[in-house]
C-alpha cells in the first residue's frame, strides 16, 4: 500500500507465534537492524507486525527474513481481507501480508503442532524416567559413561525426554541471546543447559531437572499460546462476518465474484439467509435485515427501497437488490474491524506501568539468580541453622548444587510474562466484546478512562431525544373536530420545509387526512405560515402570530358542539365553555418541553397543535441504570429554552441540566464538569457535538453506524441508535478496569511468593514453570475473558 506523502509502502506481516511482549522485544531488535525501515509496530495480542519501508531500499522478502531472524515463521496470507493492499506477491512461500482470518490462529490447532507432538513425546520418556528412577528401582543400571560421568537408564530416558522439547526451547533461546532479549525463552534455555553442564561437569546429577523443565516450559508454553489464541479468537468472529463473495448483476446477469472486485454503483443480489456483502442502499425488495453484527440491535430491522444497510448484517427474509455505496476496504464493518485492531495497540497507562516495571524487574531477578547459586555455598559450606518465629527453626543448605538448583529457579521465575499480558489481554477481550455488541471501543486507553469517571454529560436532542419532531397533542376549539384542524394544517403546512410544519404534514398523512387544495402560500418569518385552504385565508404559527390578528387568546370557546363562536369578543364566551390559551393550555405544553403552533383564519381559532421531539423510551431507564452502576452526577445539555429543557431533565430524571447552550458554552460546560470529579463522558451525535465531545475525558457517539464523522469524532461510537448500550458500555470499562487490577496483583503476588520461597526449598523448578509461568498465564488469560461474556442484556 503506498503512502502518498512520503513514498514508502505499508506491510502487515501475520507472526501468530509472537504471542508477548518479550517475543516482540525480538522481533523488533531484528527490525532495528534491517536498513529501509521508516517505522514498524509489534502488536503481540493481535500476532501482527506492521511496517512502513522504503520500497527502494527494502523489499517484503527481506522484511520477512528479518522477522525470521528473531526466531518466528509468517502465516500465509491465504484470504486477504478488504481494506489492506496484499504485497505477499514479493514475499516467500510462507510469508504474509495482509489481514489473514487464517492468522489470527484456531486454539485447538494448538494440540496438533509439531511442537505440540514432542512435548507428548518428551512427556512419555520424562513419566517413563520417574517410574525407572522411583518404582523400578530394579532396572535402573548403568547403560554408558559419558563424559567420565556414568549414565543409568533413568539419566538416559530423562536426556531423551530434555531433546525432545528443549530443541525448540534451545532455538527459541539461541535467536533470543542473537537479538539480544533477555526473555524467557533465554532464560529456560540457560537453565536447561546449566543443569545438564552441573551434571556431566560436576556430577551435580540434575537430568531429572533438565527433563522437567523442558516437557513443563513447553506445556506452559503450549497452554499460553492455546489462552493468546481464544483471546485471540474473538477477532476472528468479527474477520467471520466480512462475507467474502457477493453475488452482483452485470450486463443482465447474475454472477458470484470476490467481494474485492465489487464497484460502488454495482447491484447485489441478497436473497433469504445470505449476509449482505456491502454497504449499500436498498434499490428493490423488502425484508427484515439482523443488524446486530455491526449495531448490536437485538430485533431486525425492516428495510425497504432507499434504506441503508451494512455489510455484514443477514438478510432474514426477504428478497433484496442492494446499490453498493462503499467499496470493500470503506465498508462500515471494515472501518470496525480496522479500528477494533489499531485500538488494540493503544497503550493503557498501566500497560506502560507494567512495561516499565518488567524493565526493572527482569534483570533484578536474573542477578538475584546468579547470587544465589554461586554466594550461599561459599559462605555456609556446613549448613546454618536460623530460628524463626514460634519457636521453628530452619536449617539452609550448605551444598552448592541445592544452591545452584535454587537459582536456576529464580532464573525461571525472571521473566514476567503473566505480569507483562495480564493488560492488554484484558484490553483484547474487552475492546472485541464491545465491538460485537455494537460498541466501538478506540483505543484501550478510552476502555480504561470510561470505567473510571464519575460524570455523565448527555446532549438532548438526538440523544435523549429522537432528534425527531412529532405531533404530541391536537386540541380542537370552536367546535371543529380534531380531523378538521389537522386537514386545514397539512394543508398550510404541505408548502412549509420547516422541521415543524414536516411533523405536522407527517402526523396528519398518517391518520388518513386528505390534503385539502392550497394556494397563495406565504411563509411569515419567525412567525408561521398562511395559505388559502379552499376559499378562505388560513394561517398557523406562533400564539404572537393570533394575537397580532386581534384574538383574545385568554377568552377562546372550547366546546364541540358546532357552534361556531368568535374569540375577538369576550362577551360571545361563557366563562365555563373557555379554555384560557395564555394562562392554562399554552404554558402547560410548553412546561412539558412541546412547541405550541396555533391555526385558523382571521376570525375563528380553530385549535392548537402541540409538537415536540420524542424522548426516547428508553431514556429514563438509561438514567436511572447509569445511577445504580455509580455515576454520580448525570447532566443534560442543551441548545433548547430554558422551559423545554427544564421539561426533558423532570422527565428522565438527571441530576442539573444547563439550557441554551452553544456549542461553545457546551465546552465550558464539560471543562467546569471536569474539575470537580475523577472525569467526565460526553454523549452526543458526533457531529453538532464534535468540540464538547474532543473536550471531555471520552466522547461518545450515538447512532455511528454508517456515519464516518461520528466514528471518526468520538473516542467511543455507539453503532446502533440505542442509548440503552451506554450502561453495557460503563459496566464493561469499570469491570474490565478491575480484571486488569487483579491480573497485574495476582501475577505480582505470585512471583513474589515463589521468589520468596525458592530458599527455603518450597518452591521446586516444576512449580515455578506451572504457576509462575503456566499457570499465571492462563489464570490472567481465563479472568480477562470473562469480559466477553458481559451482555447489554445483563446492563
Amino acid at each position: 500500500m503506498s503512502d502518498e506523502a512520503g513514498g514508502t509502502e505499508r506491510l502487515e506481516l501475520a507472526v501468530p507465534e509472537m504471542d508477548c511482549p518479550s517475543c516482540a522485544g525480538k522481533v523488533e531488535n531484528s527490525l532495528d537492524r534491517t536498513d529501509g525501515i521508516v517505522e514498524y509496530e509489534t502488536r503481540p495480542t493481535a500476532g501482527k507486525v506492521i511496517v512502513r519501508y522504503d520500497p527502494d531500499r527494502l523489499t517484503p522478502a527481506k522484511l520477512a527474513a528479518a522477522v525470521r531472524r528473531a526466531g518466528y515463521s509468517i502465516a500465509g496470507s491465504s484470504v486477504p481481507l478488504p481494506g489492506v493492499t496484499d504485497t505477499t506477491a514479493n514475499v516467500d512461500d510462507d510469508a504474509g501480508a495482509g489481514k489473514d482470518k487464517s492468522a489470527v490462529g484456531d486454539p485447538d490447532s494448538v494440540w496438533h503442532s509439531e511442537r505440540a507432538i514432542k512435548t507428548w513425546i518428551s512427556g512419555i520418556f520424562a513419566i517413563a524416567g520417574l517410574l525407572v528412577e522411583f518404582l523400578l528401582t530394579g532396572v535402573n543400571a548403568e547403560v554408558a559413561v559419558l563424559l567420565g560421568r556414568e549414565l543409568l537408564v533413568a539419566d538416559v530416558l530423562f536426556l531423551v525426554a530434555t531433546a525432545a522439547a528443549g530443541e525448540t526451547i534451545l532455538t527459541n533461546g539461541y535467536y533470543s541471546a542473537r537479538n539480544r532479549s533477555l526473555d524467557i525463552d533465554l532464560l529456560i534455555s540457560i537453565a536447561i543447559i546449566g543443569a545438564l553442564l552441573a551434571s556431566f561437569g560436576f556430577g551435580a546429577g540434575l537430568y531429572l531437572e533438565a527433563a522437567l523443565l523442558s516437557f513443563l516450559f513447553s506445556v506452559a508454553e503450549l497452554l499460553e499460546q492455546y489462552s493468546i489464541d481464544r483471546a485471540r479468537s474473538s477477532l476472528r468472529e468479527l474477520l467471520n462476518l466480512s462475507p467474502d463473495e457477493a453475488t452482483i448483476r452485470r450486463d443482465g446477469e447474475e454472477r458470484t465474484i470476490p467481494v474485492e472486485d465489487v464497484r460502488i454503483g454495482d447491484v447485489a443480489i441478497v436473497r433469504p439467509g445470505e449476509k449482505i456483502p456491502m454497504d449499500g442502499t436498498v434499490q428493490a425488495g423488502e425484508s427484515a435485515v439482523n443488524q446486530a453484527p455491526i449495531t448490536g440491535e437485538s430485533v431486525p430491522v425492516d428495510k425497504m427501497p432507499g434504506d441503508e444497510v451494512f455489510a455484514g448484517t443477514i438478510n432474514e427474509s426477504g428478497y433484496l437488490e442492494v446499490e453498493v455505496t462503499a467499496e470493500a476496504a470503506d465498508n462500515t464493518l471494515s472501518r470496525i474491524i480496522q479500528l477494533v485492531e489499531d485500538a488494540r495497540a493503544n497503550r493503557t497507562e498501566r500497560e506502560q506501568f507494567v512495561d516499565r516495571f518488567a524493565g526493572y524487574y527482569t534483570p533484578i531477578v536474573v542477578a538475584l539468580a546468579v547470587l544465589t547459586a554461586i554466594v550461599p555455598p561459599f559462605f555456609i559450606a556446613d549448613g546454618l541453622t536460623v530460628e524463626l518465629l514460634a519457636g521453628y527453626s530452619y536449617t539452609f543448605p550448605g551444598a552448592w548444587e541445592v544452591w545452584f538448583l535454587y537459582g536456576l529457579t529464580l532464573l525461571v521465575l525472571a521473566c514476567p510474562c503473566a505480569f507483562v499480558i495480564s493488560t492488554p489481554v484484558s484490553v483484547v477481550s474487552g475492546i472485541t466484546s464491545a465491538a460485537k455488541n455494537g460498541v466501538l471501543i478506540k483505543g484501550g486507553n478510552h476502555l480504561e478512562t470510561m470505567g473510571e469517571i464519575d460524570t455523565i454529560a448527555l446532549d438532548k436532542t438526538g440523544t435523549l431525544t429522537k432528534g425527531e419532531l412529532v405531533v404530541t397533542d391536537v386540541v380542537p376549539l370552536n367546535g371543529n373536530s380534531e380531523a378538521d384542524v389537522l386537514r386545514c394544517a397539512r394543508g398550510i403546512e404541505s408548502r412549509s420545509e420547516h422541521p415543524i410544519g414536516e411533523a405536522i404534514v407527517e402526523h396528519a398523512a398518517d391518520r388518513g387526512i386528505d390534503r385539502p387544495s392550497v394556494g397563495d402560500f406565504e411563509s411569515l418569518t419567525g412567525k408561521g405560515v398562511e395559505a388559502t385552504v379552499g376559499e378562505r385565508r388560513h394561517y398557523a404559527g406562533k400564539p404572537g402570530l393570533f394575537e397580532e390578528l386581534g384574538f383574545d387568546l385568554s377568552h377562546v370557546h372550547a366546546a364541540t358542539d358546532g357552534g361556531i363562536v368568535t374569540a375577538k369578543s369576550r362577551s360571545t364566551c361563557e366563562r365555563n365553555d373557555c379554555l384560557d390559551l395564555l394562562e392554562d393550555t399554552i404554558p402547560r405544553l410548553q412546561s412539558e418541553g412541546k412547541t405550541v403552533v396555533l391555526v385558523g383564519t382571521e376570525n375563528e381559532l380553530e385549535g392548537v397543535i402541540a409538537v415536540a421531539d420524542e424522548l426516547r423510551p428508553e431514556a429514563k431507564a438509561t438514567v436511572d441504570r447509569l445511577r445504580e452502576l455509580g455515576i454520580g452526577r448525570i447532566v443534560m445539555l442543551t441548545g433548547d429554552n430554558e422551559r423545554t429543557a427544564g421539561a426533558i431533565a423532570a422527565e428522565v430524571g438527571v441530576d442539573e441540566y444547563r439550557a441554551g447552550l452553544l456549542p461553545a458554552g457546551k465546552v465550558a460546560a464539560i471543562e467546569e464538569l471536569g474539575q470537580s470529579g475523577r472525569g467526565v463522558a460526553m454523549v452526543g451525535d458526533g457531529v453538532n457535538d464534535a468540540p464538547s465531545l474532543a473536550t471531555a475525558d471520552v466522547g461518545i457517539a450515538m447512532g455511528a453506524a454508517g456515519t464516518d464523522t461520528a466514528i471518526e469524532t468520538a473516542d467511543i461510537a455507539l453503532m446502533g441508535d440505542d442509548l440503552s448500550r451506554l450502561p453495557y458500555l460503563y459496566e464493561l470499562s469499570h469491570r474490565a478496569n478491575g480484571v486488569i487490577r487483579q491480573n497485574i496483583w495476582s501475577s505480582l503476588a505470585a512471583k513474589a511468593l515463589l521468589a520468596a520461597g525458592v530458599p527455603f526449598g518450597l518452591v521446586p523448578v516444576w512449580a515455578a514453570v506451572l504457576i509462575g509461568d503456566a499457570g499465571m498465564t492462563v489464570a490472567v488469560t481465563g479472568n480477562a475473558l470473562r469480559l466477553s461474556r458481559i451482555s447489554p442484556a445483563d446492563s
